[in-house]
């Protein structure tokens, strides 16, 4: 008999032929994604049809992807982590200070990032996995902490102006064969930030350790069943941790990201990505009881994010309820989804 891999990666008898809960959220995913952004070049066109306008999408959303990432292992184990945009607000103000007013080094100030990130991520998880206090208490606290040191550290926002900061945020890395002709008959190469390239290879990273190796089939038996999966030898609290540890480190790498994209330092900064990080996860295919998910379906879940709003947008609903509206619409739809999946389970 054939076996098929099951969302934890592994053997379950007696599906032979039949998609994953996985893989089928992630089909289902990928198609809304592909049926909205086509539609969109062929009805609305006004950029659409342009690739930089993708590529606008990865830019403004690199920092995103990272952090809904973290928030998909999280998530994965059957936990949640609502304090990502704190951290990256905080990050943000706190290496913008460090450039700006203490002269510091680029190097430096990404390991402060990391630092913070690994801070959060070691604290939360500790208190979640080892003293089994809610991820939800623990996480809205981290939330709340995060943002108060983000206005401890400075309270007005500025623009940094360190050169070799500078320097690195405006930097481009062009994708050749894909530029347009402006409106001058110019040639104008399409390009992505440097975020980008990194929210990219951390894709690809936790894809391959989600995937095929022993940590990754760990997150998923967590997330399925923490019982069965002490049964079978799991280190259940470790794997909680990590997964948290992780969340908040790849919090502190988005938040160098969106640092870079926006240049500056605010205490307004970040506001509502913990909320976009779980909408993301939930459209990608993350459910939200734990033990089904996948990066890739993520990754997915924030350019259709984005494109609904993009979309919402480009026809003249510039209001923002308007994009609220949309947004919860497409959030509810993917919740049925998983409804009608989890049904199909039992």
């Amino acid at each position: 008999m054939v076996k098929m891999k099951n969302a934890g990666g592994g053997a379950q008898p007696g599906r032979t032929n039949r998609l994953t809960d996985t893989n089928l959220l992630l089909a289902i995913t990928v198609v809304v994604f592909l049926v909205m952004y086509i539609g969109a070049m062929l009805f609305l066109k006004k950029g659409f049809l342009k690739p930089q306008t993708f590529f606008n999408i990865l830019n403004a959303n690199a920092a995103l992807i990272i952090t809904s990432c973290g928030m998909s292992l999280v998530m994965i184990t059957g936990g949640i982590d609502i304090s990502v945009g704190g951290v990256v607000a905080l990050v943000s103000m706190s290496c913008a200070v460090y450039l700006d007013y203490h002269g510091g080094s680029l190097i430096t100030s990404l390991l402060i990032a990391l630092g913070i990130g690994l801070a959060f991520g070691a604290v939360q998880g500790f208190l979640v996995a080892y003293l089994d206090i809610q991820p939800f208490i623990v996480s809205l606290a981290g939330m709340f902490f995060a943002r108060g040191m983000t206005t401890i550290v400075h309270t007005a926002p500025f623009n940094v102006a360190n050169e070799a900061f500078v320097g690195l945020k405006d930097t481009r890395i062009n994708v050749p064969g894909l530029g347009t002709v402006n409106k001058l008959g110019k040639y104008v190469n399409a390009y992505v930030e440097i975020g980008v390239i990194v929210a990219l290879l951390i894709v690809v990273i936790l894809f391959c350790v989600l995937k095929w190796t022993k940590l990754g089939r760990n997150f998923y038996a967590v997330g399925g069943n923490r019982q069965s999966a002490l049964m079978l030898g799991v280190d259940v609290k470790r794997t909680r941790f990590l997964s948290h540890l992780f969340c908040g480190l790849l919090a502190g790498i988005g938040g160098y990201v969106y640092f870079l994209h926006v240049g500056s330092g605010s205490a307004s900064h970040a506001m509502g990505m913990e909320m976009n990080a779980i909408a993301s996860s939930i459209i990608g295919g993350t459910l939200l009881t734990g033990g089904v998910g996948n990066i890739f379906g993520t990754f997915v879940g924030v350019l259709s994010l984005s494109t609904i709003q993009n979309i919402v947008s480009s026809i003249g609903l510039d209001q923002a309820w308007w994009t609220g509206i949309t947004v919860a619409a497409m959030l509810c739809l993917f919740l049925v989804i998983q409804s009608v999946i989890l049904a199909r389970k039992r």
